[in-house]
């Protein structure tokens, strides 16, 4: 494959902090310059509405919207004309940090849909999830916008609230979400040491893979290596993809060399075999392997599992993966914009493609309601007798605490005083028998707490008892 820009990406927004930037390996390749059958009868219907339309007739307008019209005739989602503008939107956001909400987003025939939010962003904690279609932000509606207007409203200042609505098919409603911009930084790569059963495990989170996540990969694996531990936990949820050079090289620390990662399929069918390249020995291969996956896992991250999985290199811990199977190319042109298509298919080892479909766990495990609970930031005061949705939140994540709730459909009776007087006592907050923006601070912090306590991650537990139990055979 000839050496060009070649990414997996829905649209890049680090200023909402995007990052599904997956698959470049050099420069842009320049569209090559042929004639078109049919491209009279577009100079004919370009002159006429330059001659006969009583609206807007901006020439760069009407090209713009020509090829925007031809990128979205491929009916797919990954293939899209960028503006000048949106390009260098797609360009800026690979700094090393921005203020956003974290979350990568792709155009599907016109709506926004969620690929995946980044581990740990704001788009996370709230509860943004794989699917979801993003309908309104603020108060204003998204349908009919470009997502160069998406970006300018999803982004603010540090600290800003923002209000997000979207409609979740797996559950066939709409769903409000609050949350805050932040500072997004681009460290992608986090390791730890737990210590289980006189054993000493790796935890490496891996949030995206960028153009220094193999270095940082290498670095903290190699630390960990010298601890002395025992098996590796590989987390990529959340993960929404990145660099082929990047998820390749950590492959190659995992599996031998030459070993067959992926394939590429052009239109014509053609595969090419894409192999590990390494200098010595992987200094991990000993190791017995977790990977943590989750409906955010995509891209990147599902070439890292397919991996993994077929050269039967790890244990594939979670749920289904996003299911991205497809590669594109970006191509400038000459008014300054780029158009980026789907130019070639990846399949796993096995030779799988798993568009639309994922990759499957061997072990599906699905976390707990309350750590599953979509963070909201309400604000308000509210007694007994009232009724609404802060309400009925409350009672959830009261409910998933532990506390005696007879009710979750928003009304605050007596069971809900009480229990609300009893969190407010164990939390030192003064007893006054109201929902406000104390109680509503509080209990962020908690559900913040609960989540990132590790026995209570049910997936990251099945994973660490796998690698004990294979080490105690």
């Amino acid at each position: 494959m000839r050496k060009n820009r070649i990414i997996l990406f829905g649209f890049i927004l680090v200023i909402v902090l995007v990052l599904g930037y997956l698959w470049m390996s050099g420069k842009s390749s320049e569209p090559e310059k042929s004639n078109v059958s049919s491209s009279q009868v577009i100079d004919e219907a370009y002159q006429l509405i330059k001659k006969e339309a009583v609206f807007s007739k901006n020439e760069k307008l009407l090209v713009e919207g020509a090829i925007r019209g031809m990128a979205e005739a491929l009916e797919d989602p990954h293939s899209s004309y960028l503006t000048k503008e949106e390009a260098e939107t797609q360009e800026s956001s690979l700094a090393e940090e921005r203020v956003g909400i974290g979350v990568e987003i792709m155009n599907s025939g016109g709506k926004f849909i969620v690929v995946a939010p980044i581990k740990d962003s704001p788009a996370y904690k709230a509860g943004l999830k794989p699917q979801d279609e993003i309908v309104r932000v603020n108060s204003e509606r998204v349908d009919g916008k470009t997502m160069a207007e998406l970006v300018r409203l999803l982004s603010g200042d540090k600290g800003s609230s923002l209000k997000m609505t979207i409609y979740r098919p797996s559950e066939n409603r709409h769903v409000e979400l609050h949350m805050k911009r932040e500072t997004i930084a681009l460290h992608t790569v986090s390791s730890e040491v737990l210590e289980v059963d006189g054993k000493s495990l790796g935890i490496v989170t891996i949030s995206i893979f960028g153009e220094k996540t193999a270095e940082e990969w290498e670095k903290q694996t190699k630390a960990l290596v010298e601890r002395g531990i025992n098996g590796l936990v590989v987390d990529v949820r959340g993960n929404p993809g990145g660099y082929l050079f990047s998820v390749s090289s950590i492959i190659g620390t995992l599996l031998q060399n030459g070993s067959t990662f992926a394939y590429m399929q052009d239109a014509k069918g053609v595969l090419e075999t894409l192999n590990t390249v390494n200098k010595d020995n992987p200094y991990l291969n000993k190791l017995p392997v977790v990977l943590l996956q989750n409906g955010g896992s995509a891209s990147a991250s599902e070439v890292l599992a397919g991996a993994l999985k077929d050269n039967n290199r790890a244990m594939i811990v979670g749920e289904t993966s996003f299911g991205k199977g497809t590669v594109q190319e970006t191509h400038p042109l000459s008014n300054g914009g780029k158009l980026k298509i789907s130019t070639h298919k990846w399949l796993t080892p096995k030779q799988q493609w798993i568009h639309h479909k994922g990759i499957e766990a061997d072990l599906k495990v699905e976390q707990d309601e309350l750590f599953n609970t979509d963070i909201k930031y309400y604000h308000g005061e509210f007694h007994q007798g009232d009724y609404g949705d802060e309400i009925k939140y409350v009672q959830q994540i009261l409910s998933g605490l532990g506390y005696n709730i007879s009710r979750k459909d928003g009304y605050f009776d007596e069971a809900t005083v009480e229990a609300i007087d009893k969190y407010r006592e164990q939390n030192k907050l003064e007893i006054n028998s109201k929902l406000d923006e104390t109680f509503f601070q509080d209990l962020t912090n908690t559900i913040n707490e609960y989540k990132a306590r590790k026995e209570n991650d049910q997936q990251l537990q099945m994973g660490v008892s796998y690698i004990i139990h294979s080490l105690n055979k």
